[in-house]
């Protein structure tokens, strides 16, 4: 996109006749065209729009993203909104539902009044529903013509309508039938009835479902795209393969924030005390959970008094059991995205990250025994059996926090998916403070135990 700004702010710049600089950018595709307007003053944008197609302009303004109401504000108002009537029907919806432009409801008003009702039918549609996803671009025909009727209905259609690789066969009420790919259609005999190539059993979501209950149903089919039905099972959309990628990628954008201790996500644009604020709730929890921790590490105050030089490998046993949980949480979210999962298949869940976890931590056990014992007994000049000793219930405590965490990290997001909390909601931060707990308590508990009580040290 960055070899192509330069070419396309000297066309714009250029003296050229209005046709001559509309052609060039011809040349260019939208998403550039749109990475470019910030860089343009207001002056040299308004000379776009006028040189610019209504359709071209309709498709710049598709990958402009939230600043595309602020562009359409400096349109003479009826260009604006003949933009709008060119765009995909529900990109308009998101544009107008999240602008605050004083002039939207001028917009939407002097469009076709067809338009005008897929779009106000679109932006009626929760944000969390697969149908505030869907299009509106799409070819159906009846189930009762003939092949060549069939390829007629179909060439009068696509004038309007792009998506023309899946045709959707309605009933005679207009009900949702099945669907045909168009090689099929193309290369039928004209004897061929439409029902002998008609797919009965394709795959379809309901427009009120949830996007996470479909998201796994829509991946498996890999269809090109999957018909969106009303509640009387007639077609209101549709959801491409597009479309599922960037649910997708929405999806995935929402856990990692989650993930990251956050209530949403956050741009480069967004103003501080927004961040702030979406930041502050988790961090003043996790605050007091520290505090906590700290709390525990003050209950084995004597421990550390005989034992000071425990307190150097404090940090290592914190960060691996941090590690270990996040891992598990990672995972379980992943796996958790399968709304179908049994209580059996949860239960397996857990017993295979433990298992993981036991595994990783025996060999580090091992490790940290002859590494360290050898570290204290040369670097600290103790004896064998005192340096070995100190190593052995590093290791262990090791160990065991890494089996722990394994299962914190597992069970934790297991019991939010469980009571209808969204389990990204077992963010990072939170695991990673209570696998905290989990290491304090382990290594200090075993301290005390091993090396104060049995061994007397």
């Amino acid at each position: 996109m960055l070899g192509y700004e330069k070419e396309i702010l000297d066309i714009i710049r250029s003296n050229n006749s209005p046709r001559v600089i509309c052609d060039q950018l011809q040349n260019y595709h939208a998403n550039d065209m749109a990475a470019i307007l910030p860089k343009l003053e207001k002056k040299e944008r308004l000379t776009l729009y006028r040189v610019m197609r209504i359709e071209d302009l309709a498709e710049i303004m598709e990958y402009a993203d939230e600043d595309a109401d602020i562009y359409l504000e400096e349109m003479d108002p009826k260009k604006a909104s003949n933009v709008l009537e060119k765009m995909e029907p529900a990109t308009a919806a998101d544009i107008l539902k999240n602008s605050d432009s004083q002039y939207k409801k001028a917009w939407l008003e002097m469009m076709d009044p067809e338009i005008q009702d897929a779009i106000r039918m679109l932006a009626a549609y929760e944000e969390d529903t697969i149908a505030s996803r869907m299009r509106t671009n799409y070819i159906a025909i009846k189930r009762n013509l003939s092949i060549k009727e069939a390829m007629r209905s179909l060439i009068d259609q696509a004038s309007e309508n792009d998506n023309i690789s899946v045709i959707y066969i309605l009933d005679e009420e207009g009900i949702f039938y099945g669907a045909a790919d168009l090689k099929d259609l193309i290369i039928a005999r004209e004897g061929t009835k439409l029902e002998d190539i008609v797919e009965t059993n394709y795959p379809y979501v309901y427009d009120d479902e949830k996007i996470e209950d479909c998201l796994e149903k829509i991946k498996d089919y890999s269809e090109e795209s999957i018909p969106v039905l009303s509640e009387d099972n007639h077609i209101v959309g549709v959801i491409t393969s597009q479309d599922v990628v960037e649910v997708v990628d929405d999806e995935m954008g929402e856990d990692y924030a989650k993930l990251g201790g956050l209530s949403a996500e956050e741009d480069l644009k967004e103003p501080i005390l927004l961040s702030v604020k979406k930041r502050l709730p988790w961090l003043v929890l996790l605050m007091f959970m520290g505090m906590g921790v700290s709390t525990v590490v003050g209950l084995f105050e004597t421990v550390v008094q005989k034992l000071t030089l425990i307190m150097a490998f404090q940090s290592m046993i914190l960060d691996m059991s941090g590690n270990v949980g996040t891992q598990s949480l990672a995972v379980t979210i992943r796996v958790l995205m399968d709304k179908n999962l049994t209580v059996r298949e949860k239960l397996h869940l857990i017993g295979k990250e433990m298992s993981v976890g036991f595994a990783n931590g025996l060999i580090l056990c091992i490790v940290s025994f002859v590494v360290i014992g050898l570290y204290i007994m040369a670097a600290r000049h103790m004896p064998v059996m005192t340096a070995f000793a100190i190593s052995a219930c590093i290791g262990l405590s090791l160990l065991l926090a890494m089996l722990i965490s394994s299962f914190v990290g597992t069970a934790v997001p297991i019991f939010f998916n469980q009571i209808g909390v969204d389990p990204a909601v077992a963010s990072g931060p939170l695991i990673t403070t209570l696998t905290d707990l989990v290491g304090v308590v382990t290594y200090y508990g075993l301290s005390w135990v091993m090396l104060v009580n049995i061994l007397h040290m």
